[in-house]
């Protein structure tokens, strides 16, 4: 009963988990090591094939270009209308020294036959016949040296008739017929492996060499050619590589090509794959052996550490679920004297941190709602925030409103209300946390914000004078969108500065922080004063920012609550370049 509760809970889960982790990444490196390793016999298949094709190709034209080395000395002198006999005689010794030719014949510049030696026919001497139209002499004239393709003698020996002229016309030209059963000696030479060889093919694919010569022999034959073209075909251009392919007897092998200039031939190295890749199935075994072993030991393991992980894991696990239901206080004590147990001290000091990562956010939470989120950070930092308390102060009190809003609200669906006021207190937002200042409240399109507390400030009414036009501005390119859409609102702004009381208010649950003074209400009936687009401070802001920002002396103005008129002075924010806050909430 014990072990069916097991396998539905932890203990499953970890052995699944564990005995992967080992298993895993033992048949990984199992596949990767084979695969590198094929990739490499491959690689070293590659090297080994096309060495040996490309050193038989080299042994063929060197056999081939030997002996037109050798029928170049018959063009070097020109000729006469008168016999030869040293001609002869050379060609002669030719014929002794070079068993592969069979029979040749000299040119002279009128391109008539003047000799003809032969092992297999009958001399002529100065039978003078025009073979000026020979394609042997047209070839060689054209390109100085010139192969036909492979003719089979009786039907049987592949020859190879090759012509060569001389760099002057006068010297005539020299047509010699090669018999290429010599090639034999190279290819049966090749040897790869056990069983593997190399064959050679002319341009049509004839086979013309292969260490079987009685193959060679049957001649032109298709059904004899045609496997080994099959092959040639597979590889593709001769060089470009290792290939596979089936051979006459249908064995997969794997094969080489390599090109023999000249004459346009192809020789091709192949070995059967199955003694090609004998190295990587003796690997693949030696690997597949050591995968059982470690997969049974892993499964092993797996079954030890998921046993002895299970009671930490359940204490763990409703460790956790405790502290991420905010049960910060909560502890877990394991006893292990290992990693779990440590585990176990890291969960504890996270709980800690976490309990007072809470009390920190809830604390900066409570200063954001009424202090500008630099000036709350501050607070937060400095650990004090008897700045907070009630207490006297000098202040720019700063007011305003939309003009007409309350029209504008009556007659749009409170949707579009909402929507006009999210767009209009975002913008307000992003001024007032730029140049540091505090927002006191809002209600419906109104905001009261306070400059030098509960932070001094450097200059306040230059500040505030500041934060009034980029408020000005910013809004009245909402209010250009909103007109565009049919509503008709404007924005006013009154400022002024003073002493007033300044702290928290409120009660256990909730506080905010106000300012309490005339220097309030004359700001508001300012802001009541201001038509769009104006600024209105007061005396003693104008005082202030006068000779830093352009003035406007409005007049006294009668305001609702003052006994005597109050000297109004406006700034247009137009008149204003770009403002950029003169520092984020620097102390005095």
């Amino acid at each position: 009963m014990i072990v069916r509760e097991r396998f539905r809970g932890l203990f499953q889960k970890y052995l699944l988990v564990l005995f992967m982790a080992v298993a895993i990444p033992l048949v990984v490196n199992g596949v990767v090591e084979a695969w590198f390793g094929y990739r490499d016999q491959r690689e070293r298949l590659d090297q080994l094939l096309g060495v040996q094709a490309t050193s038989a190709a080299a042994e063929i034209h060197d056999f081939i270009f030997d002996i037109t080395n050798q029928l170049g000395w018959f063009v070097q002198v020109p000729w006469s209308d008168e016999p030869d006999e040293r001609r002869r005689t050379e060609a002669l010794r030719l014929l002794r020294q070079a068993p592969a030719i069979v029979g040749l014949a000299l040119i002279d510049h009128k391109g008539l036959e003047r000799l003809y030696v032969s092992r297999i026919g009958l001399n002529r001497i100065e039978s003078r016949t025009d073979r000026s139209a020979d394609p042997a002499v047209v070839g060689a004239r054209s390109a100085q040296v010139w192969f036909s393709d492979v003719s089979y003698h009786r039907g049987s020996e592949p020859h190879l008739t090759v012509a060569v002229v001389g760099n002057r016309p006068s010297v005539g030209a020299v047509v010699a017929e090669v018999n290429l059963k010599l090639i034999w000696d190279v290819i049966s030479a090749i040897k790869v492996g056990k069983s593997g060889f190399a064959f050679v093919l002319d341009r049509p694919g004839r086979l013309i060499a292969h260490p079987d010569i009685s193959l060679v022999l049957r001649g032109a034959e298709e059904a004899t050619s045609k496997p080994f073209r099959n092959i040639r075909d597979a590889i593709g251009p001769a060089g470009a590589g290792f290939a596979t392919s089936r051979d006459a007897e249908g064995r997969e092998i794997a094969a080489v090509a390599a090109p023999v200039a000249g004459p346009d031939w192809t020789v091709i190295v192949e070995q059967p794959l199955s003694e090609a890749y004998a190295p990587i199935y003796a690997a693949l075994w030696r690997t597949a052996t050591l995968l059982a072993a470690g997969t049974i030991f892993a499964a092993l393991l797996a079954y030890a550490l998921a046993h002895r992980m299970t009671e930490p894991i359940r204490i763990l696990e409703e460790g956790t679920e405790k502290i991420g239901a905010g049960s910060f206080d909560h502890r877990i004590s394991i006893e292990t004297g290992d990693e779990f147990q440590r585990l176990a001290n890291s969960f504890n000091r996270m709980a800690a941190e976490l309990e007072l990562a809470q009390q920190h956010q809830e604390r900066i939470a409570k200063l954001k709602r009424f202090l500008a989120p630099q000036v709350a950070d501050l607070v937060d930092r400095a650990g004090d925030d008897s700045v907070l308390d009630g207490r006297h102060a000098e202040v720019v009190v700063l007011f305003c409103d939309l003009r007409g809003f309350t029209a504008f609200s009556a007659a749009l669906a409170p949707e579009q209300v909402m929507n006009v006021l999210s767009e209009y207190y975002a913008c307000l937002g992003r001024a007032i946390t730029e140049f540091a200042a505090t927002l006191i409240s809002f209600s419906g399109d109104g905001l009261m914000v306070l400059v030098n507390a509960p932070v001094p400030v450097e200059e306040p009414a230059l500040r505030a004078v500041d934060l009034a036009v980029e408020m000005q501005k910013s809004v009245q390119g909402l209010i250009a969108d909103w007109r565009s859409r049919g509503y008709q609102v404007g924005f006013g702004i009154g400022l002024a500065s003073g002493a007033a009381t300044v702290g928290r208010i409120g009660y256990a649950d909730r506080f905010d922080y106000t300012a309490i003074g005339s220097v309030v209400n004359l700001a508001a009936r300012l802001c009541a004063s201001a038509a769009d687009r104006e600024i209105l401070i007061d005396a003693e802001v104008a005082e202030r920012v006068r000779g830093k920002r352009p003035l406007e002396r409005l007049g006294d103005r009668q305001i609702k609550g003052f006994d005597e008129a109050i000297p109004v002075f406006g700034i247009s924010f137009d008149a204003v370049a770009d403002i950029k806050p003169q520092g984020s909430g620097v102390i005095r």
